[in-house]
C-alpha cells in the first residue's frame, strides 16, 4: 500500500468536519502484519496492530495545503515490528477519533523492529502530507 489520506477524512476536510489546527493530532506506529489499510476505515477503533504508545505531533503547520509538524519519538518501544504510521485526530475516544493518513513509505525510521528503546520518526522535509 502506498501513502494515502483516508477517504472518510477527505470527505470531512471538504465539509469542515475536521479542524486539525485546534485538535490534537497523533501518530501511531502500525504492524502491517496485523493491520491492512482499508479505504473504508474511518475511526481509530478500526485500527489494529498498534505498536507502542501514540505520540502527539507538535508544532503543526499548514502551508499551501501541506501539513507538517515536529518529528516524533516513541519511547521505550517493544513488541512487533512497525512498517507504517497512521495519523489521526485524537478526541479521547477511539470510536470518534478520525483516521487521517496512512504512511508506509518516505518516512525516515520505517520499517523498524523495536528493541525496547526509543523509535524516532523523521518526517520528509517537504512536509508530512499535502492535500
Amino acid at each position: 500500500m502506498a501513502n494515502a489520506l483516508y477517504p472518510k477524512a477527505k470527505e470531512q476536510f471538504l465539509q469542515g468536519g475536521i479542524n486539525m489546527s485546534s485538535g490534537t493530532i497523533k501518530a501511531t506506529l502500525v504492524d502491517t502484519g496485523t493491520y491492512t489499510y482499508s479505504s473504508a476505515h474511518q475511526w481509530l477503533s478500526d485500527l489494529s496492530g498498534i505498536v507502542g504508545t501514540p505520540q502527539t505531533i507538535g508544532s503543526k503547520t499548514f502551508t499551501n495545503g501541506t501539513f507538517d509538524g515536529s518529528d516524533v519519538s516513541f519511547p521505550l518501544v517493544a513488541g512487533s515490528s512497525a512498517e507504517a504510521i497512521v495519523i489521526y485526530l485524537d478526541t479521547g475516544v477511539a470510536g470518534t477519533s478520525p483516521l487521517l493518513s496512512y504512511q508506509d513509505s518516505g518516512v525516515t525510521g520505517l520499517p523498524v523492529t523495536p528493541s525496547g528503546g526509543n523509535i524516532n520518526i523523521v518526517w520528509d522535509a517537504a512536509g508530512i502530507w499535502t492535500i
